[in-house]
């Protein structure tokens, strides 16, 4: 945990615990360790890098993470199409904050990496580390205000809500006819907290009453039984909530058996794969419900979302895509396009001058037409915009007026929990 904290400027970070972590050497195009992509069609090689991954693979914080590997994977024919072959090595954190540090010190002493990606909840455990290193960090911005202070970590999706309040959210919950609101987050993650408290702000903005607020949820709990019954007992008839699929999931269906009448439940996570592979209960509790993305959902079939497609084929990967493997596919696009800024035999260096010479990173067209953002820019400027889809049936349909919602940013600001 990326209306949006699944969204651009939103999603969560996710900090939490774990046990002892691995780190595997993966091949870019899952061969066997130290294998890399190849360039497509016989294109002679511009470069050749080697990166590593840093991801949430296992531990609390994998049900919303772990399918990043996926997107990192496939990226890599977009990068080979390009002409640039891309190795990488996967660092699994366990979702545990010193193994973060641990591996983050492996790929730069023992594996070498010219640059680190990064999909992780926990991501702040290595970023001082990193930073004193001049080591290059593209990711999701989940977890912390780290990736717009570090002069070396650069956010996919530009920079992410702090204290500011935009309408976005209220605006589209008003369009689903929401007129009691529950917000609610984990409160092991300032983010978190700060997105949901961003919602009920937005929501009040529009005439929607927040009828519940709760941004002390324990980290990957299922364990909402009180929630519920204080939700029920609000008269809540919607819900935002920024927390990972499996609690999201637990939460739909715990307001089901309560009899709670919901018009609207928009969930920043669990859109695609991360629903569809959760089984047929998850399936079947989540139908009615809608989803918001930062991205174009696969289902519009634009020229981006078909070569997103296509490359996900090509890596092996089947079904619906998951949000973390857009961010993966994403990543991968961005460290593409500063290695044809960073010139001959790309370094470490190189990458970051051309990193921070971009200011029009358009996402791989996934961000819809014209869209771009300032990978440079450190606090927003603008309300950010969401993709929503409905979930019906076996497929998700997205939302017509929704594609995206582009909400203002406004003088409003929210305080934080000191």
């Amino acid at each position: 945990m990326n209306l949006s904290v699944h969204l651009r400027r939103k999603r969560f970070g996710l900090a939490a615990v774990g046990t002892a972590a691995m780190l595997l050497g993966v091949a870019a195009c899952g061969g066997s360790s130290g294998g890399g992509a190849s360039a497509a069609g016989g294109t002679a090689s511009k470069a050749t890098i080697t990166v590593g991954v840093l991801a949430d693979v296992t531990g609390a914080a994998a049900s919303g993470n772990k399918s990043s590997l996926d997107g990192f994977k496939a990226g890599t024919y977009y990068a080979a199409r390009q002409g640039y072959t891309i190795k990488y090595v996967v660092a699994d954190t366990a979702t545990n904050p010193a193994t973060v540090l641990s591996a983050a010190q492996k790929l730069v002493t023992q594996n070498h990496v010219t640059a680190v990606l990064a999909h992780s909840a926990l991501f702040f455990a290595a970023a001082q580390y990193l930073t004193a290193h001049n080591v290059p960090v593209i990711g999701f911005a989940q977890d912390g205000r780290e990736w717009f202070t570090s002069p070396n970590m650069f956010s996919i999706t530009g920079p992410t809500l702090n204290d500011e309040v935009t309408t976005t959210l209220g605006q589209t919950m008003k369009k689903l006819g929401v007129t009691n609101l529950a917000t609610l987050a984990y409160s092991v993650s300032p983010q978190s907290q700060a997105a949901a408290s961003e919602a009920a702000a937005s929501a009040k903005l529009a005439g929607v009453k927040v009828g519940y607020e709760n941004i002390q949820l324990p980290f990957g709990t299922t364990d909402i039984g009180p929630v519920v019954l204080a939700m029920k007992n609000a008269g809540v008839d919607g819900f935002f909530a920024t927390v990972d699929p499996n609690t999201a999931f637990v939460l739909l269906k715990a307001l089901q058996d309560q009899g709670v009448k919901l018009k609207a439940s928009l969930l920043p996570t669990g859109y695609g794969g991360d629903l569809t592979q959760a089984g047929p209960g998850a399936t079947q509790t989540a139908q009615g419900s809608y989803f918001s993305l930062a991205y174009e959902p696969v289902e519009m079939q634009t020229a981006a979302t078909k070569q997103f497609e296509s490359d996900l084929k090509a890596a092996g990967v089947t079904g619906e895509p998951t949000f973390a493997q857009y961010d993966g596919y994403i990543t991968m696009g961005l460290l593409v396009r500063a290695l044809k800024a960073a010139g001959a035999g790309p370094t470490s260096a190189s990458l970051l001058t051309a990193l921070r010479g971009i200011h029009d990173w358009d996402g791989l067209g996934l961000f819809g037409p014209g869209k771009t953002y300032d990978i440079n820019q450190k606090k927003i400027t603008t309300g950010e915009c969401l993709f929503v889809s409905k979930y019906e049936g076996s497929a998700f349909t997205p939302v017509q007026g929704a594609l995206p919602i582009c909400g203002t940013l406004t003088a409003e600001t929210i305080q934080r929990a000191s």
